[in-house]
């Protein structure tokens, strides 16, 4: 990458997450606490959750706007005033999240699990990963992992496990809220882990 490449990737970064932060702050408004769905898909999981916990105000994200648009078409039709739906990747939406608004509980379900080794970097749960989340979340949050993918989840059970900013839970740990995913229905079966953040 040249210098002149280098500065444009910048300079779009910036940009975008300058935009995140921009379209971020009236979602978040008025709100402390937040539980974030990363990867929301179109907005089936996070829908069902925010109806079943008016007092909570929840944010879904997802990479791609299309899934972001249909999601925000689900919320408006269930007339959910604690429910939002972002376009943004994890990192920017960290990075763009006010300082006073704390993660209560995170939901990653069914990410992409990239299963060719050279792509393996572009998992999700990595370390920096952990460490941002944990940043953001309050003593104690919740941290929902599940996949249908066995290597993925086994990386990932051990990168969580390593992290001293997060505690697995015990195996025998209850779910806290069962809604079938569109991905979940897809699954011949599927493994879950929760992680609490350490105070």
């Amino acid at each position: 990458m040249t210098q002149a490449e280098a500065t444009d990737y910048r300079h779009l970064h910036e940009q975008r997450r300058s935009e995140v932060r921009a379209a971020l702050r009236p979602l978040v408004a008025g709100h402390e606490r937040i539980v974030l769905e990363i990867g929301c898909g179109h907005g089936h999981f996070l829908e069902a959750y925010a109806a079943a916990h008016p007092d909570v105000f929840c944010l879904g994200i997802d990479l791609m706007s299309d899934r972001i648009r249909r999601g925000t078409r689900k919320k408006e039709r269930s007339r959910l005033a604690n429910l939002a739906f972002l376009h943004a990747s994890a990192s920017d939406l960290l990075a763009a999240l006010p300082e006073h608004v704390k993660l209560g509980a995170i939901f990653v379900l069914f990410p992409d699990p990239w299963p060719k080794r050279r792509h393996w970097k572009n998992r999700l749960i990595q370390p920096e990963f952990l460490d941002a989340l944990a940043d953001h979340a309050v003593a104690g949050a919740p941290f929902h992992f599940r996949t249908d993918h066995v290597p993925y989840f086994e990386e990932a059970r051990a990168v969580v496990a390593a992290h001293s900013k997060w505690k697995l839970a015990p195996s025998t740990a209850v779910w806290p809220f069962e809604f079938t995913t569109v991905f979940q229905a897809r699954a011949p079966s599927y493994q879950s882990l929760i992680a609490h953040r350490i105070a």
